[in-house]
């Protein structure tokens, strides 16, 4: 996509969120080819991008919080400190991407691929990780309170310092490197109890 195309949109959106869409437009970037584009800090909230093609994009401290992001490609994308909450990351392509401090509380990422995903310190309080892939995923001081996941965090490479609720105890200690990293871990009562499944 060209970069005044682009600008353009992103202009119009921007105006759509501030006058509650009664003026300009939504962003509408579904399949669009994104491929390492500079959205640093860019205010994407809501915006349609569904299998869009990010793959190496910048999107550090961009706002995609309720942003639809379905099958998308956001392979050795760069998310540091980006807002994605709420967002809807099902089946998402986040392999090798820079994730560190991002915020998916609440984010739906079941069947989303994270192998080799940078999730250091990321917020992942409520998020859905049914089905995700974590191998080889760098999870240390993440927040996973009231996460949902499946059998595969067993895939999980690092996970030091990192926050559960007390009923993911049976799925993370199927880890491999569970007894590696277990006196660094905290187990927090659900306050959201949606449980795991």
């Amino acid at each position: 996509m060209k970069t005044d195309e682009l600008q353009k949109i992103l202009a119009d959106h921007k105006l759509w969120i501030e006058t509650g869409d009664q003026e300009g437009k939504r962003a509408d970037l579904r399949h669009a080819d994104l491929r390492a584009a500079d959205l640093r800090n860019a205010d994407l909230a809501d915006a349609n991008l569904r299998n869009a093609n990010l793959r190496n994009a910048n999107l550090s401290h961009a706002d995609l919080s309720d942003a639809d992001l379905r099958d998308a490609d956001l392979s050795d994308a760069y998310l540091r400190a980006a807002d994605l909450r709420h967002a809807d990351l099902s089946d998402a392509y986040l392999s090798d991407a820079d994730l560190r401090h991002a915020n998916f509380s609440g984010a739906r990422l079941s069947g989303a691929n994270l192998s080799g995903a940078y999730l250091r310190a990321a917020d992942l309080r409520d998020a859905n990780l049914g089905d995700a892939e974590l191998r080889s995923a760098d999870l240390s001081d993440a927040n996973l309170t009231g996460a949902i996941f499946t059998l595969e965090f067993k895939n999980a490479a690092l996970f030091r310092g990192t926050t559960f609720s007390e009923d993911a105890i049976p799925w993370v200690i199927l880890n491999p490197r569970y007894s590696e990293f277990a006196e660094s871990l905290t187990f927090v009562q659900n306050q959201s109890q949606r449980g795991i499944i």
